[in-house]
């Protein structure tokens, strides 16, 4: 979101976005219901969503460790045995993944319980947690911490990790969608691939901003910006997309869905089409 937040170009874009910032199962909800046109949403949306488009470029995904989304369970249970997870709603599709990942481990009917993102609650009162988000990171940076404090020892699944290991393709949390029809897609694309790239070519302001903002170090948001997060929808991404729908359809824990071919970022230029006025992005 660079650019929609930076200037030269905040001000041009502003003239064709209404931009809301909201958790990602919101932005699939808006979008679901007609209250916004474009949205970042998780991708387990599509298979519950008819009609949602996949614009091409932009993805949040991870190729190996991604460490802000955790299965953290006591060390002396066995992921096979456990009795119950604490969930952090935050993201549908990163819990359609761990439900997934459990089938893989032998335990397909472990109940998930919606529970707030906090570790020592949520370990009080289940067997293991799964945290998502700022709460994940902050868990790993208060690991030794916490072992310090409880004397108890924890075991950090990274679930992106763990689901490159059984499958050999990327762990991909969230793409760019749009409702309805429009002959605008190919201008909302370029756009938006435009501000990923700017955004990365200012990774270091983008560190700074955000140190201030969320208690994390410098150097622990720098790293997950350049090392742990993908930003480009290839077709190592389309493929693990495909698996995702592949094995969570026969395993009943999404409706079936088959991700239509998706146009690569490299066919997408500047149609001079008529701009978007996305009532939330």
């Amino acid at each position: 979101m660079w650019d929609f937040d930076h200037q030269p170009l905040a001000a041009e874009l502003a003239g064709r976005y209404q931009v809301d910032y909201m958790m990602p199962s919101e932005c699939a909800d808006r979008l679901a219901d007609g209250r916004a046109d474009i949205g970042l949403v998780p991708i387990a949306a599509l298979a519950a969503t008819p009609g949602l488009r996949v614009l091409p470029g932009c993805t949040i995904a991870s190729k190996g460790r991604v460490r802000s989304l955790l299965l953290v369970r006591h060390a002396s249970q066995p992921l096979a045995a456990l009795r119950s997870v604490a969930a952090d709603t935050a993201s549908r599709t990163t819990l359609v993944y761990a439900r997934l990942l459990f089938h893989r481990w032998g335990n397909p009917a472990v109940p998930f319980v919606p529970m707030t993102a906090d570790l020592d609650v949520m370990l009080d009162r289940a067997d293991a947690a799964v945290l998502i988000g700022d709460p994940a990171l902050l868990a790993l940076e208060e690991r030794a911490n916490r072992f310090e404090r409880t004397g108890e020892e924890l075991v950090y699944h990274d679930l992106a990790q763990e689901w490159r290991g059984l499958t050999g393709l990327p762990f991909v949390s969230a793409v760019w969608c749009i409702a309805g029809n429009s002959d605008s897609d190919e201008r909302v694309a370029e756009d938006l691939i435009r501000s990923r790239d700017h955004g990365l070519a200012n990774i270091d302001a983008l560190v700074a901003e955000w140190s201030r903002r969320i208690p994390l170090s410098e150097e622990t948001i720098h790293r997950y910006l350049t090392s742990n997060i993908h930003y480009v929808l290839d077709e190592e991404c389309e493929e693990g997309m495909r698996e995702f729908f592949r094995a969570a359809a026969q395993l009943g824990v999404l409706p079936a869905y088959q991700l239509p071919p998706l146009q690569g970022e490299a066919h997408v230029t500047s149609s001079g089409g008529r701009p978007l006025m996305s009532k939330r992005a």
